[in-house]
């Protein structure tokens, strides 16, 4: 090979590495430009993202849009907001007043050991109930089932008092009340269904379209309002004050929850 040839053939090799360099660097180039632009990306959509759930954390959620809703008192209730739900004998001279959740476990064990000896004490017209709903659990668990359990009862209490009455011994029964962490009662399906052991709501249209389109859903707000707003004193569920003063066991400070210590402490609040 000449000499010529030879630097020739340098020449061409050193123009083919540089070359080969030069599509290198903007290999590295792209791939740099690319990893920039995908990581743009993904922190404006991480902020997108962080801002979309900010803005809906800061959303009010349904019931405490609920607030804002229509009022619909239900029928056989008194006083502002019809928050004053009084059922039993015009002739009964006291009035106890029955504190409850419809998620409180202990309220359904009371319902379902006493609740028979307040059946029957509200058909002798021993005394009338004052019924005071709470529905602090769902706040505190947290959920929803207390709030709608409660607007259902409205429902319930809009048709008639026996009906209401029959309503909230069946939500605490045994067979359909369900455990404290287990948010049942919020599904409308499920509260039908146990309505349907009531035959006077089974029958009702105007009882099963109350509970779909949630109609005493702000009243349901309005009671647990109600409770929170009591003067009685009460901190939790069940309780019971006949004329301000609170009905416990005896040697307790607990609500009785038994037939014998019930009627024990409500035969002497009589008395008082």
């Amino acid at each position: 090979m000449s000499k010529r040839n030879s630097q020739a053939a340098k020449q061409a090799a050193r123009e083919r590495i540089r070359a080969q360099q030069e599509a290198e660097r903007r290999r590295e180039k792209r791939k740099r430009s690319i990893v920039v632009g995908v990581s743009i990306v993904a922190v404006l959509a991480l902020a997108g993202g962080v801002g979309y759930a900010v803005m809906q954390s800061n959303k009010p959620g349904y019931w405490e849009e609920a607030k804002d809703q229509k009022l619909v008192k239900p029928a056989n209730t008194t006083g502002e907001n019809g928050t004053t739900v009084v059922v039993g004998k015009d002739s009964a001279k006291k009035t106890l007043k029955v504190y409850e959740d419809p998620r409180c476990p202990i309220c359904a064990q009371f319902e379902q050991t006493v609740g028979p000896t307040v059946e029957k004490d509200l058909k002798d017209g021993k005394y009338k109930v004052q019924f005071v709903g709470a529905t602090f659990l769902d706040n505190n668990i947290p959920g929803e089932g207390s709030r709608n359990a409660m607007s259902a009862l409205g429902a319930a209490l809009n048709v008639s008092p026996d009906a209401f009455l029959a309503y909230k011994k069946a939500l605490y029964s045994a067979e359909n009340h369900p455990a404290e962490q287990d948010d049942k009662f919020k599904d409308d399906a499920y509260l039908l269904k146990i309505a349907n052991e009531v035959p006077e709501l089974k029958k009702s249209a105007a009882f099963k379209k109350a509970v779909k389109d949630g109609t005493y859903d702000r009243w349901a707000v309005e009671m647990g309002q109600a409770f929170q707003d009591d003067k009685d004193g009460v901190e939790g569920t069940p309780a019971f004050v006949m004329e301000g003063k609170h009905l416990t066991a005896p040697g307790s400070k607990n609500a009785p929850m038994n037939v014998k210590d019930f009627n024990k402490a409500v035969d002497e609040a009589l008395k008082g």
